[in-house]
């Protein structure tokens, strides 16, 4: 029979403790000063040393040659009081958790009272004291507060806040943390090292993952896979069925299928987790901690080690790979949305469900309305826009040769670019881009709603847009910032900015405004060299051939309300076409 890890491997020093240095250096300096305190208060999480360490208290109290911050080994105290010790009668370790109540605390005040045996002191060692009741507590009061000169009292618990506060006030407090990562790692290997066992790679950092900080649990969980190990080998394989985890291999499959946007790999992923038993909320918490990876790979870089600690060179190149797949923007969107469903996962739904609703999120970042599926959406147009790009340019590459200087590559990036958009581009964004412009301006958005997506000419970067009526184009050529919100949303939505032609849905039967005989010749002009629906509305187009100013009949006085009954008639006008297809019939009696 093997006595168990953890056993074997307990400290009998302070200086072997590892990671509670803001335990053990005071408490070894109170030693060497000879300024102990008649009473200790251990508190924190469980198997990070509190028990372990009044062991050591005890054994440098007792010591013959101390009190001394390094016991020596071979006295008789120290001896009983080592990992293979039977105890010394005069370190009395009591469970507070079956002993916890006021019978039990006049039990330890009348046996405080005698002498110690043999040793220095007589120390009385309370584990899971938040067990102890009030009654119990208080039952103690006195002799914690002023106990003989002979008499030590250690606390041990997890919970420090249901120690009564009299009794706390009492004591010198020193919390206990979990052992970080880096350096249960390095104690795990010198474990195996000790124990001549082979681990492959990765099997450590799933059972400090597991162990969550704690010392014991995690030389418990490495004794688990010592002893179910063949020929002295653990295998990665075996620890990631034992402890739970989702293999490497079914990562790599998700993220890359992700990456490459290939919805039948991740919902066959999807299948494989819930038909071979796996827990799906961990595996949500596997994926997330990978995302986290190719975070920090993608923001440190050449750094990464330094923080992944543990992790393998040719793994952390391969994450590297992943992570250039993936982008800044959408490793942020993805980790946010499988953040949310880990957060709102319960048994009461599908697990199945929540997966492939989750995986359909991170696929498609339209689907969500943040900031984080904004960013990665234009994070995917430009990663796209920028491998066409790179492919179109690797074609010429004789181009020095030919006289092509350096300053014209950016104007073909972005004739690239330009030309990779076409008009289902622009007719699947458009909801996308009325949004934008909702929020910029709610006057442009009643005028721009209306309109709907005709054809794009990527050469003339010309956007055409069909109007329902003259009176639309007027709207949208009048209403101050209409055209410019419109264009900015487009160039956020789809990074191009375009100019604009009208359209009209049925043939311009009225003139929009009284003009003068000579102006309607100039204008006839003009209108014979441009087709017969469609309006130029950008102003460059005007600059390049001016026509003569219009002399339009003096408008009659509106009233100052009229900007708001124009509006509000215009917001109307637009939900009729859009709604009902209706047009509005002009009232005669104001036209009077």
């Amino acid at each position: 029979m093997v006595t168990a890890l953890y056993r074997r491997y307990r400290p009998e020093a302070f200086a072997e403790l590892i990671g509670q240095a803001q335990v053990t250096t005071p408490l070894m300096t109170a030693l060497r000063n000879d300024r102990v305190n008649h009473a200790y208060l251990f508190s924190g999480p469980r198997g990070c040393g509190k028990t372990t360490s009044a062991r050591i208290l005890a054994r440098c109290l007792n010591c013959a040659e101390g009190p001394t911050d390094t016991p020596c080994g071979k006295c008789p105290s120290c001896i009983e009081l080592s990992r293979d010790g039977s105890g010394s009668v005069d370190v009395v370790e009591i469970d507070a958790a079956s002993h916890n109540g006021v019978d039990d605390a006049r039990d330890l005040r009348e046996r405080a009272a005698f002498a110690p045996a043999r040793d220095r002191y007589k120390i009385f060692i309370l584990d899971e004291a938040h067990m102890v009741t009030p009654q119990g507590f208080n039952a103690l009061l006195k002799i914690v507060e002023e106990p003989p000169a002979h008499v030590k009292f250690i606390f041990a618990t997890t919970e420090p806040d249901k120690v009564i506060s009299t009794i706390r006030s009492r004591t010198h407090h020193y919390p206990f943390r979990l052992v970080p990562p880096a350096q249960m790692h390095e104690y795990l290997e010198l474990m195996c090292k000790e124990e001549k066992v082979e681990v492959e790679a990765g099997v450590i950092a799933l059972v400090v993952r597991a162990g969550g900080g704690s010392v014991r649990d995690s030389l418990s969980l490495l004794d688990q896979l010592i002893a179910g190990s063949d020929d002295g080998k653990v295998s990665y394989d075996r620890a990631v069925a034992l402890l739970g985890f989702t293999h490497s291999a079914l990562l790599d499959t998700v993220i890359d299928a992700f990456s490459a946007k290939n919805s039948a790999a991740v919902f066959a992923s999807v299948d494989s987790v819930i038909q071979t038993g796996q827990d799906p909320r961990r595996f949500v918490e596997d994926l997330l901690e990978r995302l986290r990876d190719l975070i920090v790979v993608l923001a440190v870089g050449e750094k990464a080690d330094s923080v992944l600690r543990g992790v393998p060179k040719d793994e952390i190149e391969k994450l590297t790979t992943q992570a250039f797949g993936f982008g800044m923007a959408s490793l942020t969107h993805a980790s946010e949305v499988v953040s949310e469903t880990l957060n709102s996962m319960s048994g009461a739904t599908s697990p199945k469900l929540q997966l492939e609703l989750m995986c359909a999120k991170v696929l498609v970042p339209a689907a969500g309305d943040t900031e984080a599926g904004s960013l990665a959406r234009l994070d995917r147009l430009e990663r796209r826009v920028g491998m066409s790009g790179s492919a179109t340019a690797a074609a010429p590459a004789t181009a020095p040769a030919q006289g092509t200087s350096p300053a014209s590559a950016a104007p073909a990036t972005e004739t690239v670019a330009i030309a990779q958009l076409s008009t289902e581009d622009f007719k699947a964004a458009w909801a996308e881009i009325l949004a934008k412009v909702n929020k910029a301006s709610k006057s442009a958005w009643m005028v721009a709603f209306a309109l709907q997506v005709v054809d794009f000419d990527a050469a003339g970067v010309v956007l055409t847009l069909k109007f329902s009526s003259a009176r639309d184009l007027e709207a949208f050529k009048g209403e101050g910032s209409a055209t410019d919100v419109l264009r900015k949303a487009i160039d956020e939505v789809l990074g191009v900015t375009v100019m604009f032609k009208a359209q009209f849905s049925e043939p311009q039967t009225a003139p929009i405004a009284v003009v003068t005989e000579a102006v309607t010749k100039a204008e006839g002009s003009v209108a014979d060299e441009a087709d017969e629906d469609v309006l130029l509305l950008e102003e460059e187009a005007d600059a390049a051939e001016p026509a003569p100013s219009p002399v339009v009949e003096k408008a009659k006085p509106k009233s100052r309300n009229s900007k708001l009954v124009d509006e509000d008639s215009r917001y109307g006008e637009s939900l009729l076409r859009e709604m009902l297809g209706a047009e509005p019939i002009e009232d005669k009696k104001n036209t009077r």
